[in-house]
């Protein structure tokens, strides 16, 4: 463990220091496509019970009609997101007839791409521009890759344990500039771990072969119809499905807040030529918001995004540069197919211990040489991480993989504890353990088991992934919401419907006047 680290645990470990830390706030994202029966793409529209996919504060859609987005509260309370997660399935799956909820965060059997339907949000200029970015997103990448699903987990530290740490920091600025530097130390520390990540909780070590017709790609069929690596991970963080793709050479920079800002806003500035060719309105209508590296700040990425909530009209790098960095947005996370909702309570809490680690540790600034062996070290977890002899690159030395974890984890042992007497019981000390456990047995990590039960079975991937859809249905539709909650959520739905039909009356400038006034400086 680093002096720094240790310093600042000991720090924090008097009780009313430690009680600051129960104000901690969670929310989660969680996308899977709907399905047919048949395991196909739903091509139907967003069901009208399931509200407005524009103002719904808890479902929406990503990039496809058939890609369903929940939502849950932000809330310092543990068990309060999942318990969200789980209403939210149960509401959804009592309102889209036969279809399923893909479990997997790579795509089902997905045809041409035309045949990929894009998500529409109306006829408001929010709306319609809305929808326009995704067009631009299958025009520069293919519509196959934004099919591609995951969980988001947003963390926030509450003002009590700020305030505490700037005065335990001795450190003279500002609150919140103390804040968003502090922030962004933590997501250049992500940076140079999440490796860790993909290896613990990596669930996407196959695809269907149909997914990737027509590609070239390295990955060799395993199973009928299923490709895959012996020690693949998560393909999902790999750079399967893309095209044309500009963002390699982006250097967005995460050594301050401003750097950030600026790198961002120079992408979303800056004219790509293979997107000009594309064109940005062609015989009256959209196919992009622009032809830019980046259309839209959304467009980066990232495993790791610090946040602030925008207000109506404003950019998110605009709210950022105006009031700081409010929260951060995890987003290395595979859908989990063993797991109804996605993810389990213990992997929650060791997000927290991982996020706290990230923050509390040195971060010293990321120089591009960093970056791309942070890169190197993700690609090689992707395809390789559960092979025992795999190593990666720490500060300029080749390491295991499996040394590095055990240093890295047994580091967050003091977090562990520190957690569990803030919230009482050994729940966030048993979630490290378990972990450990993953990093002693390769075959213990999701990615193995799936891939175990496929060998065992004989089954390719689609077969496995269909099984598992099946029996999360059964689950969510075997326990009906309570009247009292499912009459919340059929007015919360109503409600959002009401509300985009009030935007979509109210008189509005053209749609290219909105743009313009939207990207003005």
């Amino acid at each position: 463990m680093t002096e720094l680290l240790t310093t600042r645990l000991k720090a924090l470990s008097d009780a009313s220091a430690a009680s600051t830390l129960t104000g901690m706030r969670r929310g989660i994202e969680k996308e899977s496509l709907r399905i047919t029966p048949q395991g196909h793409l739903a091509q139907t529209p967003h069901p009208a019970a399931l509200g407005s996919a524009l103002t719904h504060p808890h479902l929406t859609t990503d990039y496809s009609e058939a890609l369903l987005e929940f939502i849950t509260p932000p809330t310092d309370c543990l068990q309060a997101p999942l318990e969200f997660l789980d209403q939210l399935h149960r509401y959804v799956y009592s309102h889209i007839g036969d279809n399923l909820l893909w479990v997997n965060s790579m795509p089902c059997v997905l045809g041409p791409d035309n045949e990929i339907p894009l998500a529409e949000y109306g006829s408001s200029n929010v709306g319609q521009m809305k929808h326009v970015y995704r067009r631009g997103l299958g025009y520069r990448y293919g519509r196959r890759m934004q099919t591609i699903a995951g969980i988001h987990y947003n963390l926030s530290f509450p003002e009590s344990f700020w305030q505490l740490h700037q005065q335990l920091e001795q450190n003279q600025q500002p609150l919140q500039d103390f804040i968003s530097a502090r922030y962004m130390d933590l997501t250049r520390n992500f940076q140079r771990y999440s490796w860790l990540l993909i290896y613990l909780f990596g669930a996407s070590p196959a695809v269907c072969k149909s997914f990737l017709a027509g590609r070239e790609h390295t990955l060799t069929e395993q199973f009928n119809g299923t490709l895959s690596q012996p020690y693949a991970t998560s393909l999902r963080m790999s750079d399967l499905g893309y095209q044309n793709n500009a963002q390699s050479n982006l250097h967005i920079s995460y050594n301050n807040l401003a750097d950030y800002v600026r790198t961002l806003t120079e992408a979303i500035n800056t004219e790509e030529p293979a997107y000009r060719d594309i064109g940005v309105r062609v015989n009256g209508e959209y196919r992009q918001l622009n032809a830019n590296i980046l259309q839209i700040e959304n467009e980066y990425y990232s495993s790791i995004r610090p946040k602030r909530t925008a207000a109506s009209g404003e950019r998110p790098t605009q709210a950022l540069a105006r009031r700081g960095v409010e929260y951060v947005e995890i987003r290395a996370l595979d859908l989990n197919p063993f797991e109804p909702v996605g993810l389990d309570q213990t992997q929650l809490r060791f997000l927290d211990m991982f996020a706290a680690f990230c923050l509390l540790r040195e971060s010293p600034l990321l120089e591009s040489s960093d970056l791309s062996a942070s890169k190197e070290n993700i690609r090689r977890v992707v395809y390789e991480g559960r092979n025992n002899q795999l190593k990666l690159c720490n500060w300029g030395t080749q390491v295991r993989l499996k040394d590095w974890a055990t240093t890295t984890l047994s580091a967050m042992q003091p977090i562990a504890e520190l957690l569990d007497a803030t919230h009482g019981g050994n729940h966030y000390r048993a979630a490290l353990a378990a972990q450990q456990g993953k990093v002693d047995t390769p075959d213990a990590t999701p990615s193995a088991q799936i891939m175990a039960q496929l060998a065992s079975r004989k089954q390719d991937f689609f077969v496995f992934a269909m099984e598992q859809a099946q029996a999360h249905r059964e689950h969510f539709l075997s326990r009906p919401l309570e009247r009292e909650l499912a009459t919340r959520f059929a007015n919360i739905a109503a409600t959002s419907i009401a509300e985009q039909q009030a935007m979509e009356a109210t008189p509005e400038q053209s749609f290219e006047d909105y743009l313009t006034e939207y990207f003005r400086d």
